[in-house]
């Protein structure tokens, strides 16, 4: 079961949306030194999908294509950013990690690459939000992959990520 789609946002939204998705990626950048090493960027985003891209140079294996742990945590730090972006559209303080993944290496990447998040077909943002507000936890699955050859992924991530409000002074 999937989100009802999103109204569409207003063009105040969605400079004060970008603005809040690119302050996400430089707290990522900032405060963790892997993705600044990656030299990871935003390059897409919506209510129900982000995309974080990166080049190849800083993610290269001895084999001259992408290094299989930067195909990994490109579409962690993705998924895991879609998640944090939507707690804070709605202004909820809760920290997020990834619960349980599974990764699937399916073809080499031989150029710069991003790696595409969106909530998986049986995810839903409002049983989510209704779980967290129920609970001070809640947990929702994401569906990430890096693109491969036209229509099919050259990896993919499929995670639980755990939100869970913290404690207020």
């Amino acid at each position: 079961m999937s989100a009802a789609p999103s109204p569409a946002p207003h063009p105040a939204d969605d400079a004060a949306e970008l603005a809040l998705a690119e302050a996400l990626v430089q707290f990522i950048r900032y405060e963790i030194p892997l993705a600044r090493a990656m030299e990871l960027s935003l390059q897409a985003w919506s209510h129900e999908h982000l995309s974080l891209a990166v080049p190849l140079a800083p993610n290269v294996n001895d084999k001259g294509c992408a290094f299989g742990g930067s195909l990994v945590s490109l579409m962690t730090l993705a998924g895991w950013a879609l998640v944090e972006l939507a707690l804070r559209r709605r202004g909820e303080d809760c920290d997020v990690f990834v619960g349980e993944s599974t990764v699937r290496y399916l073809a080499p990447v031989w150029d710069d690459f991003r790696a595409d998040a969106q909530l998986a077909p049986e995810a839903d943002w409002t049983a989510f939000f209704d779980t967290l507000a129920a609970r001070g936890r809640a947990r929702i699955e994401v569906a990430c992959e890096v693109p491969g050859t036209p229509g099919k992924p050259a990896a993919t991530l499929s995670a639980r990520f755990v939100a869970k409000r913290r404690a207020q002074p």
